[in-house]
């Protein structure tokens, strides 16, 4: 090893006193995106040349600001690490991301990025199942969907809060994040299903979709918080499914339609009508239409809120990278405060709200429905309302909820197969409900003015009410059943049915299986393998069918 021989005309500037300073004295912005950035540009090296990024530093020292004073709130609740991003759905660019509460706190591994890491969505995922049921004819926004105790073959989910609320809207479950109804939402989806729509949508590193079942759009699948934000994204980009930019020098890509213009615009106007949670709200709010959604993980360990603002996709979690729990951890009440603190501030700076405007005409109408059941209103349905609707995939039909029923003015029973004589009669309107949703009315105390019953009046109004709903076994279902265990080799069958059957009869082909009354399942065990074609008739005989495959392991 050689020396370097001293040189007198240095020892001058060896005396000069060294300042260090810290690195975080240092300029040190937006470290997370930068070092995205740069890993990105390791892969491309172009030496010398300048690099530019989509990111806005006003915006980002706004979220960072955001992000550090909302958990300085939520301390003492065990609160302590957050991950944001705002993206501009103009041209997909990233314009702030924080990834961490603090990227130099080693107690909450604040190097991690955790816009980059795969998290549970808890219920962030739903508006996306409901805009591929509006583009497959499954529901309109003002469609009535079922929430009831239900179960899905073997899957028998449960609400947030453990309750059922009956009847409600598809916007209402949406809003309101029903799981039953998610559920049933998803199991009449056809192809591409919600976890082929996912894989379309470039979601990384997914497992099969008998991994999931239907639980998958409950959040039992995992995103990262960049995914998410494609995804809400192309909510706003009329669904079409962009890339994101975070080089001012990455082409802004056309994208690839996963939601029609129409879809992606009524679910957007769905969001819409999610209240704040805050009480406190911002003077003229109602002037910024935001369009959000709320997330919460098994075993409360994440918390999201992710939507639209204008141009923008804000996306927002709250958590521990090391995936410990707390029951804090509930999206309205951890994520969202600070989703729209983002939100408030965005519009104290006078951030460019204003909503693109769509790239073409959309094909939608307002249309009148019956609020009762959703459908058209019929000549007896007293409250009305008006929904969105897409011609050529919407739903329609004409309500039969509310129906007239010729009655005899002395006994007070139904009339029937005679002609109408009001000198003896009258007509009075009832209201028809299958048994599921009577059963719920009934046990919140709200019981409906059901038909009277009268044994000369078998046949009459009720005809005119829908079949029977098969609900367990689901649509297409598949059933393995072991020779060691013939005990287990039984399928509860179940229907809903309309309001005044008595009966539902099965059948497996032309095979008569047995009887049960409205509310209880029926049991059968099939002879063999095979695929078979089960009825329920009710005793007005009307019928649905499914197909189940069976087969049979040692």
């Amino acid at each position: 090893r050689q020396r370097q021989p001293p040189d007198p005309a240095q020892d001058a500037l060896m005396a000069l006193p060294v300042t260090l300073r810290a690195p975080r004295a240092l300029p040190f912005a937006a470290p997370h995106f930068v070092e995205r950035v740069l890993g990105e540009r390791s892969l491309h090296p172009q030496p010398g040349a300048e690099l530019r990024t989509t990111l806005d530093l006003r915006l980002q020292r706004l979220l960072e600001a955001r992000v550090r004073s909302h958990l300085g709130r939520m301390h003492r609740r065990g609160l302590r690490n957050a991950s944001a991003m705002l993206l501009d759905t103009r041209d997909m660019g990233v314009r702030a991301l924080v990834g961490s509460a603090d990227y130099f706190d080693d107690a909450i591994a604040g190097q991690v990025n955790g816009t980059a890491a795969k998290r549970s969505p808890g219920s962030t995922l739903k508006p996306f199942l409901y805009g591929l049921a509006l583009d497959q004819g499954v529901l309109h926004p003002a469609t009535v969907l079922r929430d009831v105790p239900s179960a899905f073959g073997p899957y028998t989910p449960e609400n947030f809060d453990g309750r059922f609320l009956g009847p409600v809207t598809a916007a209402d479950a949406l809003v309101r994040s029903r799981n039953i109804p998610a559920v049933a939402v998803a199991a009449r989806l056809r192809q591409p299903g919600f976890h082929q729509f996912l894989r379309d949508a470039g979601i990384s590193r997914m497992a099969s979709e008998q991994h999931y079942g239907l639980a998958l759009v409950l959040g039992g699948g995992e995103v990262t918080m960049e995914e998410l934000a494609r995804l809400y994204a192309m909510l706003g980009n009329d669904g079409l499914l962009r890339p994101l930019r975070r080089r001012e020098a990455d082409p802004a890509a056309g994208g690839t339609a996963l939601l029609s213009a129409e879809a992606a615009f009524i679910v957007r106007d769905m969001l819409q009508g999610a209240p704040r949670p805050d009480i406190g709200a911002v003077s003229g709010l109602h002037e910024l239409p935001v369009a959000w959604k709320t997330g919460t993980s098994w075993g409360f360990r994440d918390a999201w809120s992710a939507g639209l603002v204008g141009p923008y996709v804000l996306v927002v979690w709250v958590g521990n990278f090391d995936g410990s729990p707390n029951p804090a951890l509930v999206g309205v009440d951890a994520a969202a405060p600070l989703f729209f603190s983002v939100v408030d501030a965005l519009r104290a700076a006078g951030a460019d709200l204003r909503r693109p405007p769509p790239r073409r005409r959309l094909d939608v109408k307002r249309v009148e429905i019956c609020r009762a059941s959703g459908d058209l209103p019929n000549v007896h349905c007293p409250q009305r309302g008006r929904t969105w609707f897409i011609p050529g995939k919407s739903p329609i039909r004409i309500s039969t909820v509310h129906r007239a029923v010729a009655v005899d003015r002395a006994s007070g029973k139904p009339v029937c197969g005679r002609p109408f004589d009001p000198a003896h009669m009258r007509l009075e309107v009832y209201e028809f409900w299958p048994t599921d949703l009577a059963r719920v009315f009934a046990q919140a105390g709200m019981p409906r003015r059901a038909p009277p019953a009268g044994a000369d009046c078998a046949q009459g109004a009720a005809d005119l009410g829908a079949s029977p709903r098969i609900q367990s076994p689901l649509r297409g279902a598949s059933y393995t059943f072991r020779l060691s265990r013939p005990q287990q080799s039984a399928i509860e069958l179940s229907a809903s049915v309309e309001a005044g059957v008595q009966r539902v009869f099965w059948f497996a082909g032309d095979d008569y299986i047995g009887t049960s009354a409205p509310g209880e399942p029926a049991s059968w065990t099939p002879a063999q393998a095979g695929r078979y074609r089960l009825s329920a008739v009710d005793d007005h005989g009307r019928a649905d069918t499914r197909e189940v495959e069976v087969t049979v392991a040692q």
